[in-house]
Parts: structure tokens; sequence; C-alpha cells
């Protein structure tokens, strides 16, 4: 809120509230073909992570049977999720992507 004076009297107005957009949790899964290294890959290139934490998230897919990959708005985590299913295709690795709303 802010205030403004107007003589004796001080007005506070409102400021309007932007609400955040949703946002959702792109995850991999594991499978037993699509190899650790093409998932450190894809996650160093397309998922912009440094190497040590793409290890960790591949890890965790492998151990764990899926991980989260990155939260993003809607948009972009449709898009993440495209993206990265058709390079997997192209690839020859049948890496399963899903996106959910983000807790």
């Amino acid at each position: 809120m802010t205030e403004h004076d107007q003589g004796d009297v001080q007005v506070k107005t409102a400021q309007p509230k932007v609400a955040e957009p949703p946002k959702y949790s792109v995850f991999l899964h594991n499978d037993d073909y699509t190899t650790m290294e093409f998932v450190i890959e894809i996650l160093t290139s397309d998922f912009s992570k440094p190497s040590d934490e793409a290890t960790g998230i591949m890890l965790r897919v492998h151990h764990e049977g899926k991980a989260v990959a990155g939260i993003y708005s809607l948009d972009i985590a449709e898009s993440k999720v495209q993206k990265v299913t058709e390079k997997a295709r192209k690839a020859g690795f049948p890496l399963k992507l899903t996106m959910e709303p983000a807790r």
C-alpha cells in the first residue's frame, strides 16, 4: 500500500496484487534403455543443469524411478517435455518425460 497525504487526511491505495502463474514440475522417468550419459546430456543442455547436479538428478531417476528435471511455467514445461521427448526419439531412446503441478 502507498500513502498519499491530502491535507489532514491520509489516503491509502492498494497496489494490485499480481498472482504468480502456476508452476509445473517436469519429471524424467527411468527405463532400461536410455543411457545415463544421454540423461546427463539433456539435463545439462536442455535443462541448464551444472554437470554435478545433472549427475545427481540422473542417479535419482535411476534409483527412485523418476526425478524432477526442473520447475517452469506451463508453456515452458510443455515445450521442454515435447523438445526433449523428440530429441530422445531421434537418438533412439524411449525416455519418458511428464509434468504435473509443482507442490
